[in-house]
């Protein structure tokens, strides 16, 4: 993995409360550089397990996750936040996405990113993207039935 300099513009995506898991501690501390230079706190694991543990203690706005790592791959992490009801922005990493056909209708990922040269590049638009896409609308017929809004909660 390519490491480099990123300027922050005014474009940029908001600060954001990141994790980000992986097993390999060179690509996850290269990641984590990148993210940190654009302004975002970013908490890490080495594995889904860990993960978990840490979302049992912190609200994330945003979750990065490797396909492939020991005792919780990223597919099981993201079943099991999915399972928690939380529409936290969830996006997979994997070196085989393209060769194994990985999308986001087969994973449950926001966004899945091949690990490859430009993967950085890819990477920030999909963080950008996440962090700032508006949430999905109601139909008109379920917001007046609303009575409150359900605060952010925890993943987990």
């Amino acid at each position: 993995m390519v490491l480099m300099r990123i300027a922050k513009s005014s474009t940029a995506s908001p600060s954001a409360i990141i994790l980000l898991v992986d097993d390999n501690k060179m690509g996850l501390a290269a990641r984590r550089v990148v993210l940190e230079e654009l302004g975002h706190t970013v908490v890490t694991a080495a594995n889904g397990l860990d993960a978990l543990t840490a979302i049992e203690g912190q609200v994330f706005d945003l979750l990065i996750t490797d396909w492939k790592m020991p005792k919780l791959d990223g597919i099981e992490l993201i079943r099991r936040v999915r399972e928690s009801q939380n529409a936290v922005p969830i996006i997979l990493l994997s070196g085989f996405a393209d060769n194994t056909g990985m999308r986001e209708d087969k994973t449950g990922a926001d966004a899945v990113v091949q690990k490859s040269a430009n993967e950085i590049q890819v990477l920030l638009s999909t963080v950008k993207r996440l962090l700032t896409r508006k949430p999905a609308r109601k139909p008109a017929g379920s917001q007046a039935a609303t009575k409150s809004v359900k605060p952010k909660t925890k993943i987990g």
